[in-house]
């Protein structure tokens, strides 16, 4: 892959992260990244390793994730401040990632990681795709 397409995708990559919340569509991107939706899409992947689906709704479960900790707000409405329109993909996608429920996340305590400072914590929090791999008999 040529620097300048890197550039281009980095471009993209930092509005995901800034403006995660927004509703971001791949034509959207691609045309940050000057490039059409379809290369955008196969050149995205290999050189971050996941869609740029993936990779958004990684940003929103990371954010979701410290709006849960301060439990202020209700999953619903932490679902729509990070830019989710479906509960059920929000909830789904999380518990995916991250191993709980947006509830579960919410409800239990977060006092250990109170005194670390937010960015090693959102290193360490970071969610993670977890694949399940299926044997050839089809047994998990």
């Amino acid at each position: 892959m040529e620097l300048e397409d890197l550039v281009r995708l980095r471009r993209a990559r930092d509005r995901m992260d800034r403006e995660y919340a927004e509703p971001l569509d791949i034509a959207e991107l691609a045309r940050t990244a000057l490039m059409s939706p379809g290369h955008f899409q196969r050149s995205f992947r290999a050189a971050y390793g996941q869609t740029p689906y993936a990779y958004l709704m990684t940003r929103r479960i990371e954010r979701a994730k410290a709006l849960l900790r301060k439990g202020d707000l209700s999953v619903t409405e932490v679902c729509l401040a990070v830019g989710c329109t479906s509960l059920g993909s929000f909830s789904s996608r999380f518990t995916e990632l991250v191993g709980e429920t947006p509830s579960a996340y919410r409800a239990r305590s977060h006092e250990e990681s109170a005194v670390i400072p937010p960015c090693v914590v959102r290193t360490y929090t970071r969610p993670v795709r977890v694949r399940r791999r299926v044997d050839p008999s089809g047994n998990l």
